[in-house]
């Protein structure tokens, strides 16, 4: 069965148009540089788009002026790069796809979205100098979780770095989570109960972000083991004048206490009531089915995630689910599964009085680190069986509500199918040191955590098996 085609966005007026107009300010110019930043108050960490390294927030910056935490004079002076025509070497993502194609890199799609557009002439006719709150704010509060997922790291999980700190790297040959690195690139966690200076400011800085928020996401960690999450709710709950434009994102593995998954809902649950923001999206996570899911997402305990995902979409009328689901070699035998019984919600919650219709999207993209355990380590005959996953989403496509999807939609459709044409892209010369650390690593995850790698995946076995023969 051959998967539909679809309009892609390089056909897009739009994009056009507001690729003509930043380069008329410079082939360098993007406005999420000014209206989007991700923080990691946890390592005092920032970038403004996802792809450019994270740099540094000096403290002493934001001592005077809690809005470094996003205008550092380190980012000012790459603002100060594209309103001069110049490109910034840390952006070279989308140089990359602009030199070496036709297509329209990530600093148009940016600067086209609803949180950055309307603020075009604003920005341009700033000073370079000048301090700019962000519309799109992604905040991670602390490294807290309590999940040891198979591609994760200490700086983003307390579990993480409890095992890590007890038992040392893994032994593949790029040491896989040694401390160094985070030594190295000063990404050390300060400790949960440790005075935070980036939290403080944060708090300094939050009255007055709060109201030209368009877009606010908390990650983590488990955001609903940090303390500030809920100060945030409470904060949104408390405002005669709240912003009702507002998008509100969470993140959660929703493998925390059940009084926790309580006490999310009835806040969240008073949030949609109230009329107090625009749109709710509660973002989680799992990659494939049963056992397997709970493998690779060590502390996932399955069925309870599935019942409590289940219970959110039955409490909160209006608000949308989004699986970002991290698709890796191990999710690749039964993804199958996870594609049916995800139809099988978005069947049950759909409602026209939802944000987007859909109850229920799932967010398929690849992973790309560690490289031991993207799907290019696989032998290529599993190629097809990814292919197949993308054609058994595109079975389950059923349109409803004049062309709303209670289905699967073209675009997680296309997700799957980019995994699929990444995947047999393979250089073979190139995986077989991969293969080894895949061996390797997993054989050590088995050792630490009381796992049992073949019985969990029988379909692995022979490869698994290959990978520990491999000498270098």
């Amino acid at each position: 069965m051959a998967i539909k085609k679809v309009r892609t966005e390089y056909d897009n007026p739009i994009y056009v148009e507001t690729e003509r107009k930043l380069n008329e300010i410079g082939k360098g110019m993007c406005l999420a540089k000014w209206t989007q930043v991700t923080l990691q108050l946890q390592t005092g960490h920032n970038h403004s788009c996802h792809h450019p390294r994270t740099h540094k927030i000096n403290t002493k910056e934001i001592a005077r002026n809690p809005s470094a935490l996003h205008n550092t004079q380190y980012k000012k002076l790459r603002r100060r790069e594209m309103l001069t025509g110049k490109r910034p070497e840390e952006c070279d993502y989308c140089w990359n796809v602009e030199d070496n194609s036709n297509r329209f890199s990530d600093r148009v799609f940016k600067s086209t979205e609803a949180w950055s557009k309307p603020h075009f002439d604003e920005i341009t006719n700033l000073d370079w100098r000048a301090d700019y709150n962000p519309r799109y704010v992604e905040v991670a509060f602390s490294n807290a979780c309590n999940f040891k997922c198979s591609y994760c790291a200490p700086a983003f999980s307390t579990t993480w770095m409890e095992e890590i700190k007890k038992h040392g790297a893994y032994p593949t040959t790029d040491k896989f989570n040694s401390l160094e690195y985070n030594k190295v690139e000063d990404k050390m966690p300060i400790p949960i109960r440790d005075t935070n200076p980036y939290k403080d400011a944060f708090w300094k800085w939050w009255p007055d972000l709060y109201q030209d928020l368009h877009t606010f996401r908390i990650t983590g960690g488990e955001p609903m083991l940090a303390n500030d999450t809920w100060k945030v709710l409470d904060y949104i709950l408390e405002q005669k004048e709240p912003n009702k434009n507002l998008s509100l994102a969470i993140n959660s593995n929703l493998g925390i206490p059940d009084n926790l998954v309580d006490k999310m809902i009835d806040k969240l649950k008073r949030i949609e009531d109230e009329d107090r923001v625009k749109e709710l999206i509660i973002f989680t996570s799992v990659d494939t089915w049963g056992e397997q899911a709970e493998y690779i997402r060590n502390g996932l305990e399955f069925n309870k995630f599935w019942d409590n995902m289940d219970k959110m979409l039955s409490s909160l009328d209006r608000a949308v689910v989004t699986i970002m689901s991290t698709f890796n070699a191990l999710s690749v035998p039964n993804y199958d599964k996870l594609l049916q019984g995800v139809h099988d919600l978005k069947m049950k919650h759909a409602s026209q009085d939802r944000y987007w219709n859909s109850a229920l999207f799932l967010d398929s993209s690849y992973l790309r680190f560690p490289h031991h355990q993207t799907v290019q380590v696989l032998p290529r005959e599993w190629d097809s069986k990814i292919l197949q996953h993308a054609q058994y989403a595109d079975y389950l496509a059923l349109p409803l509500f004049q062309k709303k999807y209670v289905g699967y939609s073209d675009i997680e459709i296309q997700k799957i199918t980019r995994i699929y044409d990444w995947a047999k892209s393979t250089d073979e010369e190139k995986v077989l040191q991969q293969r080894y650390n895949f061996g390797k690593y997993f054989q050590e995850h088995d050792k630490r955590r009381g796992t049992d790698f073949c019985k969990t995946f029988p379909e692995l076995e022979d490869f698994y098996r290959y990978c520990l023969e491999i000498k270098l």
